[in-house]
C-alpha cells in the first residue's frame, strides 16, 4: 500500500463483497499459467483432453506433477484473449475453430476432434477466491501512507 487512498481502495473492494461472503478473482502471481513462470503460454502446454470422434467440450485443466503424484487442477477462470488451442498438433484460431467460457473455462471446439488426436491448450488464468477474514485491522503511519499487515485470500476450490 502506497497511500491511505490505496488503503481506503482496498477497503472498499473488501466492504464490498462483505468479507468473507462474496468471491472475486484472483490473481496468483505464483500460479498464473499454464507453463513456468519465466515462459510465454504456447497452444502445447497442457493436455485437457483425447478426441473420441463425438466430444467437442473440453475443460481447462493445468497438471501439476512431482515424482509418481500427479494433480490435474480444474481451470475455471482463464483470461478473455489468452487460451490457445490445438488439435493433433494444429494450432486452432479462437472464434473461427473454437470458443472458450470465460466463466468456467469450458472449451468447445466447432469439430470433434477424431479418436486418439490430443487436444491441447496453452492460457493465462485467474482463481476463483475470497477474502479469509470478516475485518481488515487498518494501522495508518506517518506520511500520508497506510499499512495493511494481512489481508487473507483463499482459493475458492470446487
Amino acid at each position: 500500500m502506497r497511500s491511505l487512498d490505496d488503503v481506503a481502495e482496498l477497503i472498499a473492494f473488501f466492504e464490498a463483497r462483505r468479507g468473507q461472503l462474496y468471491g472475486f478473482r484472483w490473481r496468483d502471481w505464483a500460479d498464473f499459467k499454464s507453463c513456468p513462470p519465466s515462459q510465454i503460454p504456447a497452444s502445447g502446454d497442457q493436455l485437457i483432453g483425447t478426441g473420441d470422434g463425438a466430444t467437442a467440450v473440453f475443460p481447462l485443466a493445468k497438471t501439476y506433477i512431482s515424482g509418481g503424484d500427479e494433480y490435474v487442477r480444474p481451470i475455471t477462470k482463464p483470461v478473455a484473449g489468452s487460451v490457445q488451442i490445438e488439435v493433433a498438433g494444429t494450432v486452432l484460431v479462437e472464434g473461427t475453430d473454437y470458443a472458450v467460457e470465460a466463466t468456467t473455462g469450458a472449451v468447445t471446439l466447432n469439430h470433434p476432434p477424431a479418436a486418439d488426436q490430443e487436444v491441447r491448450a496453452g492460457f493465462v488464468f485467474d482463481v476463483p477466491a475470497r477474502f479469509d477474514t470478516d475485518r481488515i485491522h487498518v494501522s495508518a503511519s506517518s506520511f500520508n501512507a497506510g499499512q495493511i499487515p494481512n489481508v487473507p485470500v483463499v482459493e475458492v476450490r470446487v
